[in-house]
């Protein structure tokens, strides 16, 4: 039986998405490091979700304010991380998220290569790979940015092609580029720098990065864990599992880590907070926001169902259970959003929540049309709503 003696309503943990993740007007960011930090980690497999998230916590929404801390004061960085999936950062945060996630997933993608590179039986081996490793990284040192395309240009044992599952069913044929500059990403040799086109663009070019200095894995994922408790929590081990990819019994190390505490949820189910983070948060002034596929605030839990009702699943996720846009109110999703071709945002909801949750929903959408500008906003993962929504 659980010792939990505190109880945290879901109405209470609909005001901590408000406060806590940044989403009331009056407690948003002023920096795109601190809206990150509000959610420990931005979703940046999509590369307009990173702007759109961000630039849904900022006082003062800009594209070029998130272009500069990703490439100019790299304030924010990405990395391959939580579920193999490559997420922005805060630097401050980095070296705990590169060591509590990142460097095993990248030792598995060099594995992983090498397995391939061996299988094809043309004579590509670890020598190889590290030959071209360190001509990649010379060339970005003597051209600068570059994109995949120029540095097979300029180092041509990226040109290779190797057959993946050879006799297999689903053998195929690859470019080895892709998997070079995937490994020396993941282990944080180089970095993604500005798109070849707008911000809404996934044609990065490549620029040179330090690895981050290991740090006790141990420590690493109690920290990791803390922060994320502070922003997400109360939740439960199931939450976290399924947030980081970790195994059961690394989640439970570092919960037991951080000294964290158990309450009860709604339902009965028992959550964790931080230690002594049991109060009732102080409540916001109603809002409503209007979030990109993928944000953290819609996906950061396994269970959702204290701010998204079952029978709105079905439009608002895709078939490998990615959310799409998403209309909030006061920490609850109440519909979906999407953009039209002649760059109209256009909503609906699909719960009544009454005439104030209708202006503000609109008076949002008014501000994120204002940012957004020319940009067009097409998901990389569509749902059944945003399609319907857009055509």
């Amino acid at each position: 039986m659980s010792s939990a003696t505190h109880r945290l309503t879901t109405a209470e943990r609909r005001i901590r998405i408000g406060r806590r993740h940044l989403l009331a007007p009056s407690v948003r960011a002023a920096s795109v490091a601190e809206a990150a930090d509000a959610v420990v980690a931005l979703h940046a497999t999509d590369a307009s979700t990173v702007f759109l998230s961000a630039c849904a916590r900022l006082t003062d929404p800009t594209t070029a304010e998130v272009e500069r801390a990703l490439y100019e004061d790299v304030s924010l960085v990405r990395l391959l991380s939580m579920r193999n999936t490559l997420f922005a950062v805060s630097q401050e945060l980095a070296p705990y998220v590169a060591t509590s996630t990142g460097h095993a997933i990248a030792a598995k993608e060099r594995k992983t290569l090498v397995k391939h590179l061996a299988e094809d039986g043309n004579g590509l081996d670890e020598r190889w790979l590290a030959d071209s490793e360190e001509a990649v990284l010379a060339a970005l040192a003597a051209r600068g940015p570059s994109t995949g395309s120029q540095l097979s240009d300029a180092v041509p044992a990226l040109r290779a092609k190797i057959t993946i599952f050879r006799g297999k069913k689903h053998e195929t044929v690859q470019g080895v580029s892709t998997r070079v500059l995937r490994v020396l990403a993941a282990e944080g040799r180089i970095r993604r720098d500005r798109p070849r086109g707008s911000w809404t663009s996934s044609q990065f070019r490549w620029a040179a990065s330090d690895p981050w200095v290991g740090l006790p894995p141990t420590e690493a994922k109690a920290e990791l864990a803390r922060r994320w408790l502070l922003r997400y929590g109360p939740a439960t081990e199931a939450d976290l599992k399924w947030w980081t990819g970790w195994t059961l019994g690394d989640v439970r190390k570092a919960l037991a880590a951080v000294g964290a505490e158990e309450v009860r949820l709604d339902g009965g189910a028992v959550g964790y907070v931080t230690p002594g983070d049991t109060e009732p948060e102080p409540p916001v002034e109603p809002w409503a926001a209007l979030l990109p596929g993928l944000d953290p605030s819609g996906m950061a839990w396994a269970d959702r169902g204290f701010h998204l009702a079952e029978e709105h699943r079905a439009a608002l996720f895709d078939y490998a259970g990615n959310i799409g846009p998403t209309v909030w109110w006061n920490g609850e999703i109440i519909g979906g959003w999407a953009q039209r071709a002649n760059g109209e945002i256009v909503w609906r909801l699909l719960t009544d929540a009454g005439h104030e949750a209708s202006a503000a929903v609109e008076a949002e959408a008014s501000r994120l049309s204002e940012w957004v500008g020319e940009a067009r906003v097409t998901p990389r993962f569509r749902t059944p709503l945003e399609r319907e929504l857009s055509s």
